[in-house]
């Protein structure tokens, strides 16, 4: 049986920010706005992150317009941001490099 993943308090959550870049605490959810060339780029983008969220057991709530990606990561079971939203928003930032 898989651990269910644990709500970090505020200071974990503070201090882990600094190792992600362009993401934000914004009603208790990471947050980053993805920016890509055209709309090719920002859906291939996310076709690449629903593999891996998938594989994650994790899904993103996610918006696209155009060359733009609004995301927004929290695990709903924990009622807040957990390990598992800083390595989807890791995998995220590689995925979009």
């Amino acid at each position: 049986m898989v651990a269910r993943p644990t709500r970090l308090e505020d200071h974990h959550i503070a201090a882990r920010l600094a190792d992600l870049d362009g993401w934000s605490l914004i009603e208790r959810k990471l947050t980053k706005q993805f920016r890509f060339e055209d709309f090719v780029g920002a859906f291939g983008f996310m076709s690449q992150v629903a593999l891996v969220a998938e594989r994650m057991n994790h899904h993103p709530d996610w918006r696209n317009v155009y060359a733009r990606v609004d995301v927004e990561l929290t695990t709903h079971d924990a009622g807040g941001v957990t390990e598992l939203d800083f390595q989807l928003a890791a995998r995220m930032d590689e995925l979009a490099r």
